[in-house]
């Protein structure tokens, strides 16, 4: 299969990464894929290592034979590539560029599949105009991606007339699945519960502070280390000087090796009060790592099997955020048995080949060969489509 892939840039995000992994696995498996960033100038790199079978295209520098000016100009290029490739199926990722695939693309005769890669009803990526394209150009889509069944019915109504919706997970990245922990997470000695994520509101980072401070004297053997930059770190680190938490409690900044700093610890904790699909707690409990986590649109609830493989607790409710933590941080009985139990399930659920399948199933409707509703994913146990 021939298979036209846009996406916003090849950077360091979690998009890109997916969008890499499947382009990588795509093209292991013989399909002819082109990777194509539409919201980069491209300096003939990727962030992520790219298969040597996978075909990188920048859009910017076809852009510049059109000598048109920049909306234009990226529409005729993307026109161009179309009559080129001669794909069998164009996929897009995120909504500025599903956007313009649609805008450019919708009359070229080829299938188009776009993948929301955010939580659509929390997100504030997509102002007013991007929101009114969206609503009025996603119905020319063959199928719409979205990454959590949590988010269909709203995302139903927000953009009425959508022809077919599946609901395709990240999957892990099998990098990920050849590590091996550095520590037991059942130690009870210089234990550490790793959170991570960018330093803004949303990460709710100042609730898990305070309620870690106020186990610590419970817990001396315990410490708390949230990775992560962003706008809220200074304030962050004044919260944690007011409860003189300074030996306790850590901020080292970005780290380039997460996976490894999550196989040196032995649990991990979310407390975000919005996500589009928390890589970052798939991950964790991949790692083997006990979670707990708070119940926010979108992800937890599902990553978890509804608190089974992990800690579940109601967003906004600290009292029950500090049991969970304190009956995690108290017993390594049961950190062994919780991470144990959460890198299987997640292992299981959204493992490649498992994603991939549900890949393509979407490109099976697209191309009318088979009907929404008969994907291969009848359990609440694995990807699920609508």
């Amino acid at each position: 299969m021939k298979i036209l892939f846009f996406v916003s840039s090849l950077n360091a995000g979690g998009a890109e990464r997916v969008a890499v992994t499947l382009a990588n696995a795509w093209g292991r498996r013989g399909d002819q894929v082109c990777l194509v960033p539409a919201y980069s100038k491209g300096s003939g790199n990727s962030f992520y290592e790219l298969d040597s079978r996978v075909e990188l295209v920048w859009l910017s520098h076809r852009m510049r034979r059109t000598y048109l000016p920049g909306p234009l100009a990226k529409i005729r290029a993307m026109r161009a590539l179309v009559q080129e490739k001669q794909p069998d199926l164009i996929v897009s990722f995120l909504t500025n560029v599903n956007v313009t695939v649609l805008l450019a693309l919708q009359h070229s005769g080829v299938p188009i599949v776009v993948s929301e890669r955010t939580n659509p009803m929390f997100s504030d990526s997509a102002g007013r105009v991007l929101k009114a394209l969206r609503k009025r150009l996603y119905p020319r889509a063959k199928v719409v991606t979205l990454q959590t069944q949590s988010s269909v019915p709203a995302f139903q109504a927000m953009v009425p007339g959508l022809p077919a919706v599946a609901v395709v997970p990240n999957p892990l990245p099998p990098e990920l699945l050849e590590l091996s922990r550095d520590v037991k997470v059942s130690e009870n000695r210089h234990c550490t519960l790793i959170a991570m994520g960018r330093m803004v509101q949303s990460k709710r980072f100042d609730v898990l502070i305070r309620v870690f401070a106020s186990l610590a004297t419970q817990h001396p053997e315990w410490k708390l280390c949230i990775w992560g930059d962003g706008p809220l770190r200074a304030s962050l680190q004044a919260q944690i000087m007011r409860l003189g938490m300074q030996e306790k409690i850590s901020l080292p900044g970005r780290t380039a090796t997460p996976w490894q700093e999550l196989g040196r610890a032995h649990a991990f904790a979310m407390t975000s009060e919005v996500e589009g699909f928390p890589n970052v707690l798939l991950e964790a409990m991949a790692m083997g790592l006990p979670c707990v986590t708070v119940d926010c649109p979108s992800g937890p609830r599902e990553m978890s099997l509804n608190g089974h493989a992990a800690r579940l607790v109601p967003l906004g409710d600290e009292p029950a955020l500090r049991q969970a933590l304190n009956e995690v941080m108290s017993e390594g009985v049961l950190r062994g048995a919780l991470g144990s139990r959460a890198a299987q399930s997640v292992r299981e659920r959204y493992v490649l080949a498992q994603v991939l399948q549900a890949w393509d199933h979407v490109f099976d409707i697209a191309l009318g060969n088979a009907q929404q509703g008969a994907a291969p994913c009848q359990s609440s146990k694995k990807h699920q489509c609508e």
